[in-house]
This record gives C-alpha cells, sequence and structure tokens, in this order.
C-alpha cells in the first residue's frame, strides 16, 4: 500500500516537472499571428500608391526615313519638348520630356522616352505603335526612374498630331489624348500639391 503511494506520488512530480517544461517552451516561442493579420515583409508592407492623369505634350524634332521594297519605309526619329500633365494625382505638373525610335511600316514602331522634372528626377518609358503617323496610337509602359520616381510602373497613351508640314528631316507637332496611370510605391509617394513646391 506504501509502495503504491510513493509510486503515485512519483509520477505525480514528474507529471509538474514535464508540465513546467512545456510550459517554459511555449512561453519563450513567438506567438504565430492569426491568419490574414499584416506582416512586417516586403511583399505585404509596401503598398501602392496609383495615381491616374492626363497631359499635353509639345515636341520638335528631326527625323530621317529610308524607303525600301515597294510601299515600306523605315526611319528613326528624335524628339522633345514640353510635358505638362494635369490632374489632383499627376506625378507632377511638368517635364521636359525626350523620345527616340525607330519606325517601320511593317514591324510598326519602337522607342523610348524619358521625362526629367525641375530636381533632375527622371521617368523612363518604352514606346510601342503602329507608326508616328498623324492619329495613330501609340503605348508607352512605365519601366523605372530616378529619385521619386525610383520603382514607377503602369502604362499611358497618346496619338500624334503634326503642327505644319514637314520641312526637310525637321518635325514638329504635338500630342492629343494623353492620358494614363503611374504607381509609385509608399516610400516614393509625394504629394502632387507640394512636391517641388506649389504646383
Amino acid at each position: 500500500m506504501r509502495s503504491s503511494r510513493v509510486s503515485c506520488k512519483r509520477r505525480f512530480s514528474r507529471s509538474i516537472v514535464l508540465l513546467s517544461v512545456l510550459l517554459v517552451a511555449a512561453c519563450g516561442r513567438p506567438a504565430s499571428p492569426p491568419a490574414g493579420t499584416p506582416t512586417d515583409s516586403p511583399a505585404t508592407a509596401a503598398s501602392t500608391d496609383e495615381r491616374t492623369f492626363t497631359g499635353d505634350w509639345t515636341v520638335t524634332g528631326n527625323r530621317r526615313v529610308q524607303d525600301l521594297l515597294p510601299g515600306q519605309r523605315a526611319g528613326i526619329f528624335q524628339l522633345s519638348g514640353s510635358l505638362l500633365l494635369n490632374g489632383k494625382e499627376r506625378l507632377n505638373r511638368g517635364f521636359y520630356a525626350e523620345a527616340i525610335g525607330f519606325s517601320d511600316t511593317t514591324t510598326g514602331m519602337q522607342g523610348r522616352s524619358v521625362w526629367l522634372d525641375e530636381h533632375g528626377d527622371k521617368v523612363f518609358s518604352e514606346l510601342s505603335g503602329e507608326g508616328i503617323g498623324p492619329g495613330q496610337l501609340i503605348e508607352g509602359k512605365f519601366i523605372g526612374g530616378t529619385g521619386r520616381y525610383a520603382g514607377i510602373s503602369g502604362e499611358y497613351s497618346f496619338k500624334w498630331q503634326r503642327l505644319g508640314a514637314i520641312e526637310g528631316d525637321e518635325l514638329a507637332g504635338r500630342v492629343v489624348d494623353l492620358s494614363g496611370r503611374a504607381r509609385l510605391g509608399t516610400a516614393n509617394v509625394a504629394s502632387p500639391t507640394t512636391a517641388g513646391g506649389p504646383k
């Protein structure tokens, strides 16, 4: 009888020790957040700021055209001018914008564009379309930037409209129906009314 009581006490003591060890281990381990709780990982903490805009872009430049097979022509172009954006969510009030590209009547147009703001920060984009003739749709895709535009993404589109007749290799025109949207990471978000001073 006494032996049985001693055995029970030993089993009870062992159970207390084991329970204490389990409680200490559990308290030292960080609790897992409930499902759906935001974490600090870059994938979940970095939200984006999407801005829509319209604009006007007046450009001058030059082009060189080469006749190929009957009905086929290829050319290179370089354009630059002032780009003004509209809307409360615009990236900035204005940029100095440049574009270079290659156009072929068979394969279409491919180009690149750089927008430069008053602080020297840049926005880079790719251009594509059927050509640079009047009324033809040109689409742009943001591929990155510097300064406050680092990591920018999004897209825009416009149509080309000539101003007067082409004289030699000289070009002058403006874009119409320019509109688009851009996405910025929260680290690069700045108020469109305060960035670079009053707009």
